[in-house]
């Protein structure tokens, strides 16, 4: 009678003794009725059987009465009650050694089950590991005892007859665990709460770390930035070619060591920006604001500061170059004329001083005045070499040669010392043509030798001036000119000889005469020093000067020769590369806004390119390798290619930044698609509509694009004509975004227009597009969410303590809340309570963390 009082909950009247079996059924009746009205099927149970103690079926309706109320609620992934029941005996065990739980029956006679069960849930009760599994008694009293002292659990079952039974009854025992099931379902959902808590700290966590990680790589690469452009702005020079050339190697360096590898920091920066920005976005965090001064912007805006420098820093090298290398030719020069000049002026002004003339007889006097007018006709044609000496300094000076005060002191020596020598030239003459009166006898022989000879002697030295000349070119013609000039130079040394001869020739007749009428002559031709000897010595050294010239003219050509196959060799690899990048370049454009197939296979079509991009490298490098060649040689100009190697390498560095950002705009487009659960044929429709309107290729849309796309894709806006030019001006716009379900404002209307151009660019983005147009059916998670996650493990309190953190969530996440959460302070804080409503929040944007 008291198992049926329990089960119906009603008080049964105690029978009569006259009337006690038909009391009896009656009420044995009313808990029947009560189990069938819960749904139990009672099979041939009847309450005569109950009343008349027939144990068989008061057994079995027991056990129905349990599997009713206590074990069919269970339910474990949709599985039946005793599925269930041991689908979650074997879950919560799992991590236990020794525990392997596949039925009710032999799989708990060691104990070790029910004591996994209880540590589980509750691992202060038990010291698991001092367990063992050859002593079960003590095993299934321990976890009795617990059970019935902490957990309220009855001890249902006898450990000695467990252990004593080949095979326990699986009926007590299953109704024995399933007393710890609803001991332990309220844990459940502190652990579905823990586990979605997790979930959003390890999104944040993660995000956090991507932060980082993009602060510190925008900060080395503007350090590097900012440490490389005065290196590249120095513009002071050196003074010798040899030092600009290290200058121009340790640019080439910079070019092929230290730049590309910052090229590639760039591009992945921007792709850890995008990449960031898009999981912020999916899993409805804000936007990512890096530091100031540190925006993606801001890199790109430094790194033009960085090739700007580049590029006018190249210019200046070679500008140097070019002019340190005329600065020594016009140093050379000027050495070699002005040491010719200063041989030829040695002794001139003794020569001019002397007042021999004094004493001398009428032959000597006239001899003297004849020989000052030879002197005068070699000193008018020295006047344009001290001209060029001149000329050479000035120009010295006004392209900042490092050592022009030397020069300019050797220059004003000369023309001092050429104004000293006009002048005592003048006063010799008026001398002697005062004596001339005097002195008659002239060796009309001598003085025509001396007119002769002297400018032959200086035709000689400038051309033994000239054969021994430096020359600088740059070209097959300008090589092929003096080549021209030496030819014509070498058919005058017939005639050249040929004065040679009649000069000797007069000298020869003088001695014939001497000869002839024993004239006493008295030391050498009185009006000249050069000497038949003299005239031969340099004809013979012009004669040896000559072969030589044709040397260094042949060399020099074949070497202008060679610096001509460098600039073929160099455009025709050059005229190659150029048109493949650019092709490249438009291919990618085109793979980009095209829809074959899935955007998978647009990642797969984009990354075969970039491989066959990457493969192409070599012969950039080659290319680079015939540049060094060409500027080792100091080759300036290339007629054969309009490209230069800086245009190679501009294009180079934006095919790779191309390819690299368009793969990573269709990552993110993978990324959206499957966070909103965009299917393929949306995502076809609105790029189909989106590239419709894209009429520049330019992969964004202007406002009035916008809008008409919008059209496209099935909003109406209510106006025929707007409907046929496919355009709609603002308020269209604004209308289209009501038929949408948008009740808005103006304040509305610019809250939509700053989501999909927050920048205030002007245009569109596809990315931006698509955000927008999947942004209202997201299902992401909330702050709302969290909060009701966190009140879960508090236990529906309004604050959170620190150990209620360490108990429900793992140690590194716990830590994370318990370093941010700001101290509670409401009416019913406790001592070490947290705010997890704050904290809530702030992991969305809606406050401060």
């Amino acid at each position: 009678m008291l198992l049926l009082e329990v089960i119906s909950g009603e008080r049964l009247a105690k029978p009569e003794r006259g009337k006690m079996r038909v009391h009896k059924i009656s009420n044995v009746n009313k808990a029947l009725d009560f189990i069938a009205s819960k749904g139990v099927k009672l099979v041939s149970i009847g309450a005569e059987e109950i009343v008349d103690g027939n144990v068989k079926m008061t057994l079995g309706m027991i056990w129905t009465i349990i599997l009713r109320f206590a074990i069919q609620d269970i339910s474990v992934e949709e599985t039946s009650a005793k599925e269930g029941l041991l689908l979650w005996c074997q879950r919560k065990t799992a991590p236990y050694k020794n525990v392997n739980i596949q039925n009710f029956h032999i799989s708990w006679k060691d104990g070790l089950g029910f004591c996994a069960l209880i540590h589980r849930h509750r691992p202060e009760l038990i010291d698991y590991g001092k367990l063992r599994k050859d002593d079960p008694l003590t095993n299934l009293n321990t976890a009795f005892d617990v059970a019935e002292k902490y957990l309220d659990i009855p001890k249902m079952l006898d450990a000695e007859d467990i252990v004593g039974t080949a095979r326990p009854d699986e009926k007590a025992i299953m109704t024995y665990v399933s007393s710890f099931y609803h001991a332990f379902s309220g844990a459940q959902k502190a652990e579905t709460a823990a586990n979605r808590i997790c979930k959003v700290l390890a999104v944040n966590q993660e995000n956090e770390q991507l932060m980082e990680d993009y602060e510190k790589l925008a900060s080395d690469l503007l350090e590097w930035i900012r440490r490389t452009i005065p290196w590249l702005e120095n513009r002071a020079p050196e003074n010798t070619m040899q030092a600009m050339q290290q200058k121009l190697e340790d640019f080439r360096d910079y070019r092929r060591l230290h730049k590309p590898p910052k090229v590639q920091e760039k591009c992945q920066l921007e792709i850890n920006f995008n990449t960031l920005q898009t999981k912020l976005r999916l899993s409805n965090r804000p936007a990512f604001m890096p530091s100031e001064g540190k925006m993606v912007s801001d890199i790109n805006n430094a790194w033009g500061g960085l090739e700007q420098a580049e590029k006018g820093y190249e210019e200046w090298l070679l500008n140097e170059i070019r002019r340190l290398e005329r600065l020594d030719h016009l140093a050379e020069k000027f050495r070699q004329k002005a040491s010719i000049h200063e041989s030829w002026t040695d002794g001139k002004e003794a020569m001019l001083q002397q007042k021999d003339y004094e004493t001398a007889t009428l032959s000597e006097i006239k001899a003297l005045l004849k020989k000052h007018e030879a002197f005068e006709s070699d000193l008018a044609a020295h006047q344009d070499r001290v001209e060029q000496i001149a000329a050479i300094a000035q120009e010295l000076n006004e392209l900042d040669y490092y050592d022009s005060p030397s020069v300019n002191a050797r220059c004003q020596k000369i023309c001092d010392q050429w104004d000293n020598l006009g002048a005592l030239t003048q006063k010799r003459r008026e001398a002697l043509e005062r004596t001339e009166k005097l002195l008659e006898t002239i060796d009309q022989l001598y003085l025509e030798y001396a007119k002769r000879a002297a400018p032959f002697n200086n035709w000689m030295e400038g051309a033994m001036e000239d054969l021994q000349d430096t020359f600088i070119v740059h070209t097959i013609e300008e090589i092929q000119g003096l080549t021209t000039a030496h030819e014509q130079f070498k058919a005058t040394l017939p005639d050249a000889d040929k004065e040679r001869q009649a000069i000797l020739g007069i000298h020869n007749e003088v001695s014939k005469i001497v000869q002839t009428y024993h004239v006493n002559m008295a030391g050498t031709n009185p009006y000249t020093t050069i000497t038949p000897h003299e005239i031969n010595g340099k004809w013979e050294h012009v004669r040896q000067l000559v072969p030589r010239r044709d040397q260094a003219l042949m060399e020099e050509h074949a070497r202008q020769q060679q610096n001509e196959r460098l600039r073929k060799q160099f455009g025709a690899q050059a005229n190659v590369i150029g048109p493949w990048i650019q092709t490249k370049m438009e291919e990618i454009g085109r793979i980009s806004i095209e829809m074959h197939g899935t955007l998978e296979d647009q990642l797969n079509h984009l990354r075969q390119y970039e491989k066959s991009i990457v493969n192409y490298k070599p012969k950039i490098d080659q290319l680079e390798g015939d540049h060094q060649l060409i500027q080792e040689a100091l080759i300036f100009d290339n007629k054969h290619t309009n490209y230069t190697m800086e245009h190679i390498r501009v294009g180079w560095e934006q095919l790779l930044t191309t390819i690299a950002r368009t793969i990573n705009e269709v990552e993110n487009q993978i990324l959206t698609r499957d966070a909103k659960g965009i299917s393929q044929e949306q995502m076809n429709e609105f790029r189909a509509s989106f590239n419709h309107f894209d009429r520049d290729h330019s992969g964004t849309l202007g406002p009035e694009e916008f809008k008409a796309c919008l059209i496209s894709l099935g909003y109406d806006i209510g106006n025929d004509a707007q409907k046929k030019t496919g355009m709609m001006d603002c308020e269209d716009f604004r209308a289209c975004l009501i038929s949408m379900g948008y009740n808005m404002g103006e304040a509305e209307f610019a809250r939509i227009m700053s989501i999909v151009d927050p920048n205030r660019l002007g245009v569109v983005t596809f990315q931006a597009f698509i955000d927008f147009m999947s942004r209202e059916t997201a299902d992401t998670d909330t702050a709302d969410q969290v909060m009701a996650s966190f009140k879960i493990l508090a236990g529906d309190k309004n604050y959170i303590t620190v150990d209620e953190l360490r108990r429900e969530l793992p140690p590194d996440q716990a830590e994370y809340c318990i370093a941010r959460m700001a101290p509670y302070t409401g009416r019913d804080a406790v001592p070490g309570a947290l705010d997890y409503m704050s904290f809530s929040t702030a992991l969305y944007g809606e406050s401060d963390l």
